[in-house]
């Protein structure tokens, strides 16, 4: 499926945490992922208490635009809408260039580019330009800056989160739980940040629907929202579930051309990392520590009293971050599908890997249940069984024990799963790391 088309019907959408674009944004993303995800769009009242914080308020702007004293219009939201500072409060004023110049955002970096800035907390108002359009702004004039915006708090129109669950072959396994994809979409403008992790993840859930995990392996649940406060909102409402996540992977800013970057679980070298590690093993890429920058939803999957073991996919640092040189034209078809390459193969490992625990005594007798391999068939699989039939002790998973012997996960797998069809290993789930409350 070709990403970049969907990407292009979500960037000229005024995406922010809460507003009729973002809604707008959700219901695209719904129309593309698989119809057996059963993909749901969860509304939150605004100034609800999640945690320690709050629901933000629904940001609707009316009108924003700054004006030169004699009216003529210098910067308007409906041409673009980086021109209004995020969720700016109202006003309408004629001011002096001393009130009206801290205010105005440029970026010294790429003067010619319009800066992305958000007053999500700090509740202030404020207008972005180029550099050298605010050079060329006239000091000895008085400026009309109208910004007319409500901040709604109707709870039927609140605060929107969606999320979709695929199983595995023969539906979901009791205990097993499940792997998080997660991406955020609340950047208006912004094409790579983040609209790239959200088609990426929407690739990935359609391969994985198309061909599924085998069974007995984890669910994987997709959640799509606002950066941070949105994963904090739908986990603080879904407490339940977090028992059930055994491993997260936040994806973000995988179409530019910069190699694949991961970032650490806050557990640094917990399963995940290995397997991560293991599949980009041949691949040019940047390896960081956990919530490294830039650091998003992960630091609330991962972070206390949740504790789920999440890293990143990214494709940091790219020069065009967080301004309207952010667009389409920095976006590539290849490094979207690159970037669902890398997360498939971590979740198609990840989430069919599991403990296997020996039923038996003593040595299998091998060539009597259909387990000895011939050594002229596979050298390196027949000289490790005895190493593999040593690790069903309850301490290594299937990765660990490929790992151990030097073999290919999968190889190493379907061999296990013949021990398991004979009764001779039972499998017991990747453990939780996630505290009690």
């Amino acid at each position: 499926m070709e990403l970049k088309p969907i990407l292009a019907q979500l960037i000229p959408l005024h995406r922010t945490l809460a507003s009729a674009d973002m809604d707008k944004a959700l219901h695209i993303v719904g129309e593309y992922m698989p119809g057996a995800s059963n993909y749901q769009i969860e509304n939150y009242a605004p100034g609800s208490t999640v945690w320690t914080w709050k629901v933000p308020e629904r940001y609707v702007v009316h009108e924003a635009y700054l004006a030169t004293e004699d009216g003529d219009r210098i910067l308007d939201f409906t041409e673009n809408s980086l021109h209004l500072v995020s969720y700016s409060l109202p006003i309408d004023a004629l001011l002096t260039w001393s009130e009206l110049e801290p205010h105005l955002y440029y970026s010294e970096k790429r003067p010619w580019a319009i800066p992305w800035i958000f007053k999500y907390y700090q509740r202030d108002w404020g207008f972005c330009l180029s550099k050298e359009q605010f050079d060329r702004l006239d000091r000895n004039i008085k400026y009309q800056a109208v910004i007319r915006v409500v901040f709604q708090t109707d709870s039927k129109e609140g605060f929107k989160v969606a999320d979709a669950v695929i199983h595995p072959l023969d539906g979901p396994t009791a205990n097993t739980g499940e792997l998080l994809i997660s991406s955020h979409l609340c950047h208006p403008q912004q094409a790579n940040d983040d609209l790239a992790g959200t088609v990426t993840a929407i690739e990935v859930a359609r391969r994985l629907n198309v061909n599924p995990l085998p069974a007995g392996s984890m669910s994987l649940r997709f959640w799509f929202g606002p950066e941070t406060i949105g994963t904090i909102a739908y986990l603080a409402n879904h407490e339940n579930l977090i028992p059930q996540l055994k491993g997260g992977i936040f994806a973000e800013m995988t179409g530019n051309q910069s190699p694949i970057a991961w970032h650490h679980s806050r557990q640094h070298n917990h399963l995940l990392d290995r397997i991560t590690k293991y599949v980009l093993r041949t691949s040019e890429h940047i390896e960081r520590d956990f919530a490294a920058h830039p650091a998003n939803d992960e630091r609330v999957i991962n972070g206390p009293g949740v504790n789920v073991p999440c890293i990143s996919i990214n494709r940091w640092p790219y020069d065009e971050y967080h301004t309207s040189d952010d667009n389409l034209d920095i976006i590539y078809e290849t490094q979207l599908q690159e970037a669902a390459n890398v997360i498939e193969q971590i979740v198609r490992i990840y989430a069919s890997n599991y403990i296997p625990i020996r039923t038996f005594r003593g040595p299998v007798f091998l060539s009597g249940y259909g387990l000895w391999v011939d050594w002229r068939d596979n050298w390196e699989l027949n000289r490790a069984i005895e190493k593999i039939m040593m690790c069903f002790e309850g301490d290594h998973t299937i990765f660990d024990i490929a790992s151990e012997v030097n073999l290919d996960y999968w190889v190493v797998r379907e061999y296990v799963e013949k021990f398991r069809s004979q009764g001779f290993i039972v499998a017991k789930p990747i453990p939780s790391e996630s505290p009690e409350n």
